[in-house]
């Protein structure tokens, strides 16, 4: 099939069917919800507002990715609980008793965040910065040369780095998703495991696809389905069913590149990286809730062994990370009803420190933990509040607006500093937007402790803008264009 110019969009037949399905259910919860109505209606506009913000023209990645996991966690978290769970919610709620004064409470702390983050979208996009709409300047030339030269050996390598690192991790156990640590690498090489396989390796990727696209003018199958596997693969040795955070991000960055890059792209690579996509998704849930199942001594019924009880078990499971698995609404609930909610709550959650023998504050004081009973000698597992109920533990509005506001304006420079250091490379941007948005939206548990994401990602940066530095140096370049003689 021919490839056609960069103007490849989601046919509007899909955006209508959307805001219909959006519209029915904010209709639906309307005659379930208990509280105020009116509440509910202001808390589905700015809901929606500031989902519909993170997809317009000025919108840059982490405004996409943190109105997308807080409408998931938030708003279609609540509707369809209060709509078809009569407002019964899978995970803990604390106090909250369920009356209508405690459902508005909780819709009026959230409003009042959404509000602080739709601001600071906007107050950004007037005077902070925006993506240029073309793109024709590459500022990766070194990386890229030496990509071009080097281009079969690069990849060949990078493909046995990610199973080397991936293999390795799981037989090591050196870090793994609700698991103790099996082994502790010296010289903090634990540490760049971890670097590696939560974005390190997909950030290579990010760089790769970029190159790969900027050398053939169009978007390849091969380069998606690289993508993919490194997703695939970093995630099965996490034990994580959340590859579809790093691709996804990869997959939105790639499609808000065509058009800035002017690449070729047409619906037949958009129809084949979904469907090898959830091939591998599906894969990956399966395997991983074995094993999972394996090391909890979990006990499988006979009607769970046949492929048939497999495929169910894996179908209901995936419902419920669909929908419960995104942290949001029950944290609010959680901490508007708490009895402890002040500013000594504030004060004593910067305080916690990371522990693998113990549940966190949030388990141990605000919440009915699940994980009290855990064997912590052998597993690890922790409830998070959220952003949003983070900032609200001090009780103030004001102060949960501000938090907010100032939020989205850094998380603004963040993105605005990959840019920059990144080489310009929006996939790179759009990757690491979606690692910065994710742990806000899971904001709660020892946040003084978010340096060390932070100072990863500063690493990740350095590592590539040094790098394309030095191969711009005279004397190697042209020690490069002597090797390629």
């Amino acid at each position: 099939m021919k490839a056609e110019i960069s103007e490849f969009r989601v046919p509007p037949l899909y955006i209508y069917l959307s805001y219909f399905l959006v519209a029915s259910l904010a209709i639906m919860t309307v005659y379930n919800y208990k509280g105020n109505a009116y509440i509910y209606l202001a808390f589905t506009v700015l809901a929606n507002v500031m989902l519909y913000m993170g997809f317009r023209k000025g919108a840059i990645f982490f405004d996409t990715f943190i109105g997308a996991l807080l409408w998931l966690g938030f708003w279609l978290k609540l509707s369809v609980r209060v709509t078809f769970f009569d407002g019964g919610f899978h995970e803990p709620i604390g106090d909250f008793d369920g009356s209508g004064s405690a459902f508005d409470h909780s819709l009026l702390v959230s409003s009042c965040a959404f509000t602080g983050l739709i601001l600071a979208s906007y107050f950004r996009e007037k005077f902070i910065f925006m993506y240029p709409s073309v793109l024709n300047v590459d500022k990766n030339v070194g990386l890229f040369e030496f990509y071009q030269r080097y281009r079969i050996r690069i990849l060949f390598s990078f493909v046995i780095l990610i199973l080397l690192i991936a293999s390795s991790n799981a037989y090591f156990g050196i870090y793994q998703r609700g698991s103790i640590a099996e082994t502790i690498l010296p010289y903090g090489l634990s540490g760049i495991y971890k670097w590696l396989l939560l974005f390190g390796l997909a950030s290579f990727t990010a760089v790769v696809i970029k190159f790969e696209y900027s050398l053939h003018k169009e978007t390849t199958l091969a380069v998606a389905i690289l993508g993919i596997f490194e997703g695939f693969v970093s995630n099965l040795s996490l034990l994580s069913r959340g590859m579809v955070m790093n691709i996804g991000a990869l997959g939105y960055g790639v499609y808000r590149s065509i058009k800035v890059y002017n690449f070729m792209t047409n619906k037949r690579f958009w129809v084949m990286s979904v469907i090898i996509f959830i091939l591998f998704f599906l894969i990956s849930v399966v395997t991983v809730n074995s094993i999972r199942e394996n090391l909890y001594n979990k006990e499988v019924s006979p009607s769970e062994i046949s492929l048939t009880g497999k495929l169910n078990k894996t179908f209901n499971e995936t419902k419920i990370l669909f929908l419960d698995r995104w942290v949001g609404i029950e944290g609010v609930m959680a901490i508007s009803s708490s009895p402890l909610r002040g500013w000594p709550l504030w004060k004593e959650a910067w305080s916690e420190n990371y522990s693998e023998n113990k549940i966190s504050l949030y388990d141990d004081k605000i919440i009915t933990s699940p994980y009290r009973d855990t064997d912590f000698n052998q597993h690890h597992f922790v409830t998070s509040p959220g952003v949003v109920a983070f900032f609200y533990y001090p009780g103030s509005y004001f102060f949960l607006f501000l938090g907010l506001f100032f939020l989205g304006i850094t998380s603004a420079f963040i993105e605005l500093s990959i840019y920059k250091l990144g080489g310009n490379n929006l996939i790179l941007c759009a990757l690491l937007a979606q690692v910065v948005a994710y742990r806000w939206a899971h904001f709660g548990y020892v946040p003084s402790q978010s340096y060390l994401l932070f100072g990863a990602l500063s690493l990740n940066l350095a590592l590539i803008y040094f790098i394309n530095k030095f191969l711009l140096a005279a004397p190697v370049r042209r020690l490069m264009h002597k090797d390629v003689s």
